[in-house]
Parts: structure tokens; C-alpha cells; sequence
């Protein structure tokens, strides 16, 4: 009896093993030179098997970024007891830790957002709801904080992605250089809308 010219895996390990594999060929292709029957190839499998977990190619590279984000969200949650300066220099090291790990993934991601409304959307989100963690973090208890100071962080989360992408590109800073770059920037960001972050 002929045997299958692949593995039969489990499902959930055989998406997970394919998603390791788009993360890699889609950092080192355009989107353009992919087909699905080249990443059946990749992968080893049919591609009817590849069409069974994902519809689409950018089905496959939607979900592709969904897990890198994920993974990203869930990295950078730290304890909300700890003072505002203590979460986000915490948060930021986790931040530059999947960046460092993952350069390829990341450079890709904001790339591919300048050119895709479903990408750019994907990444406001994160950036939506990181602004939304940031200033939840800072607001005084019983207290408000200026519509200046949603701006300051909002653009301010602009400035470290493309601080991040220029890391990645000329490794010149170590990550304690760049993380005090950041958090200076922040917080000088934040004193200009009239807000003083406490180290307590």
C-alpha cells in the first residue's frame, strides 16, 4: 500500500507547524511571490491539505500576523500594581524582546501596514488598545488626564515603532540605550502635555 507523501499530524500541531513556516517564508518573500502551491511545497503537504486550514493565501497571511500579534499582546502584559514607570519599562523590555526575536515578523508587519488596509487596521488595533493600556496606567486614582496627553502617547507609540525599526536595521544602540530612548521620549512627551509620570 502507497504511503502519503506526508506526516498526518494532529490539527492544531499541524497549523501551528504551518504558521512557524509562513512566519519564515513570508519574512523572506514578498507577498507577491508566494502561491499556496509553493507553501504546499514548503510545508510538504498538498495542497489541498494547506487549503483545508486556510481558504486563502491572505487567509494564511492574515493568520500569520494574527499570531504574531497575539503573541506580542500577551508578551507585553505586565502587573498593573506596580507603579506606572516600573509597568511600562517592563512592558517596553518584553516589546523589544519579541522585536529582537522575531525582526523579520516585525519589520514585515509595519511594512505590509503601509500597504494594506487589513494590515494597517490590524496594527491600529494594537496600537488602539496599547495607548488605551499606557493611559489607564498614568490616570491618578479619582483623577483625569488632558486630551493633550492621549496625543502625547498615541504618537508617541508612532515614534517607537519607527525607533524599533531603525534598531533593527543598524544595531549601533544596545537595548538599554535604546529602552532609555523610549521611555525618555515618553515621558518627555508626557511633561509636555502636562503630565508628570510617577516612579511610585
Amino acid at each position: 500500500m502507497r504511503k502519503p507523501a506526508y506526516t498526518r499530524l494532529p490539527t492544531d500541531e499541524r497549523r501551528a507547524q504551518l504558521l512557524e513556516l509562513a512566519e519564515r517564508l513570508f519574512t523572506t518573500h514578498t507577498y507577491g511571490e508566494l502561491s499556496m502551491a509553493r507553501i504546499a511545497r514548503e510545508a510538504g503537504i498538498s495542497k489541498a491539505l494547506l487549503y483545508h486550514y486556510f481558504p486563502s493565501k491572505q487567509a494564511f497571511f492574515q493568520a500569520t500576523l494574527q499570531e504574531a500579534v497575539d503573541d506580542l499582546v500577551a508578551r507585553t502584559q505586565v502587573d498593573e500594581t506596580l507603579p506606572p514607570v516600573a509597568q511600562l519599562s517592563a512592558s517596553l523590555e518584553a516589546y523589544l524582546d519579541w522585536v529582537d526575536a522575531h525582526t523579520g515578523a516585525y519589520g514585515k508587519l509595519m511594512r505590509t501596514a503601509m500597504e494594506e488596509e487589513w494590515v494597517r487596521e490590524l496594527v491600529d488595533g494594537v496600537r488602539d488598545a496599547t495607548a488605551a493600556r499606557i493611559l489607564a496606567g498614568i490616570t491618578p486614582p479619582g483623577g483625569t488626564l488632558p486630551p493633550a496627553a492621549r496625543t502625547a502617547v498615541r504618537s508617541w507609540l508612532w515614534f517607537m515603532d519607527g525607533a524599533c525599526l531603525d534598531w533593527i536595521e543598524h544595531r549601533d544602540l544596545d537595548r538599554q540605550e535604546l529602552l532609555g530612548l523610549l521611555l525618555g521620549t515618553l515621558a518627555g512627551a508626557l511633561t509636555a502635555a502636562g503630565v508628570e509620570l510617577s516612579a511610585e
